[in-house]
């Protein structure tokens, strides 16, 4: 695997133990309330009982099992095995093993590591795609694991608010640096509460949304939705408020910027 990866993967096998007993995870929460995948998504992705869907850089699986709750069969990939062995055990306790399975594996290899499958659904979800390298590489493997006529949901972090700085105030990165050119972080935190790290050197890079567009457009995908958000689920910079709904906002009265998006896309189901 590519050695920046490589680097990033030992970070997040640490950051996993952090998060699985973080508050801002609250998996003890999670497992009393079982919520269903948010109204903003299932909008977009419809009903998916009985269908098959993967999750492509699943973390430890809260989000994935989710999907599994209202009726699909989830498969769930990630590059760290801490992450897939808790993703394991919380299906177990959340009682949902018999409708899930995880596998560890880079996205880039996911289809190798699948034999082939291919599914009614691909789903993405926040803050996956700035640890790809290649997004171009990531939308073929998205047309390889989806049936012709399959769909793709991602909601992802606008790129244009990870230009900032972590007080969101300066315009510090390039939204157009290529992929010899990631942003280099040395940090012993993590997004959440808890632990510090060891394994702190990780690599990220800024995809536009053209970018993106075009990995989907160009692997024979169809566009069928695209909107910008101007919320997102967690106080990427300090001048963000929390809201209802576990949202986080510009305060009102203040110029507003795109935060997140969310992209709806069919595989043609010619290919």
């Amino acid at each position: 695997m590519d050695p920046r990866l490589e680097a990033n993967r030992a970070n997040w096998n640490e950051r996993v133990g952090v998060h699985i007993t973080s508050r801002f995870y609250d998996v003890e929460g999670w497992l009393r309330d079982a919520p269903l995948p948010p109204p903003e998504e299932t909008d977009f992705v419809g009903d998916v009982h009985g269908r098959n869907l993967v999750h492509l850089q699943c973390h430890f699986g809260m989000d994935t099992l989710r999907w599994a709750r209202a009726g699909a069969h989830v498969t769930g990939i990630d590059f760290s095995p801490e992450a897939v062995r808790e993703a394991t055990l919380l299906a177990q306790r959340a009682g949902l093993a018999g409708q899930s399975r995880f596998v560890c594996a880079n996205v880039y290899d996911a289809p190798a590591a699948l034999a082939g499958e291919r599914f009614d659904v691909v789903y993405v979800s926040l803050g996956s795609l700035c640890w790809l390298p290649d997004v171009h590489e990531w939308g073929a493997v998205v047309a390889q694991l989806l049936k012709p006529g399959g769909r793709l949901f991602i909601h992802e972090v606008h790129p244009f608010i990870t230009v900032f700085d972590d007080d969101g105030e300066r315009v510090t990165y390039d939204y157009f640096a290529d992929a010899h050119s990631p942003l280099v972080v040395d940090d012993d935190a993590t997004y959440t509460d808890g632990a510090r790290l060891s394994s702190t050197t990780t690599y990220e890079w800024i995809q536009s949304i053209e970018s993106i567009l075009h990995a989907l457009l160009d692997n024979g995908l169809v566009l069928e939705a695209f909107r910008e958000h101007d919320w997102t689920v967690f106080q990427q910079t300090p001048w963000l408020e929390a809201g209802g709904g576990g949202r986080y906002t510009i305060s009102a009265g203040r110029p507003r910027v795109p935060l997140t998006f969310t992209i709806a896309a069919r595989l043609s189901s010619t290919r």
